[in-house]
């Protein structure tokens, strides 16, 4: 009988630290979100964008390593595809790009 209620209050224990990792989870990524729309925007300016030639409209890069159709929004660097004018990118922490623009790094996303 101690068993049955040992097992009982393993299975409760389990379940309410499942169910509250998935909780902390889904809360943990809510601030990245909401932060994202408030990060301030990369200027072509700035030493990192030059250094990685980044322009906010990529169809006017005169890069020779830019390809048609290479934007931020579809490469892998850019952390918010669904953002449909300025989202995060890894290689400006702390800034968003342009989702049209365009840099010397840019790496296609794998589908």
């Amino acid at each position: 009988m101690s068993q049955e209620k040992d097992l009982e209050s393993r299975r409760r224990f389990l379940k309410v630290a499942a169910g509250t990792a998935a909780a902390a989870a889904v809360v943990g990524g809510l601030p990245r979100i909401a932060r994202a729309a408030d990060l301030p925007h990369v200027a072509e300016s700035d030493p990192t964008a030059k250094a990685l030639d980044y322009v906010e409209d990529a169809s006017k890069s005169k890069n020779p390593k830019r390809k048609p159709g290479d934007v931020c929004a579809n490469c892998q660097f850019y952390t918010d595809p669904s953002a449909k004018a300025y989202g995060p990118c890894q290689l400006f922490p702390g800034k968003s790009v342009n989702a049209k623009g365009w840099c010397v790094s840019h790496t296609a996303r794998k589908a």
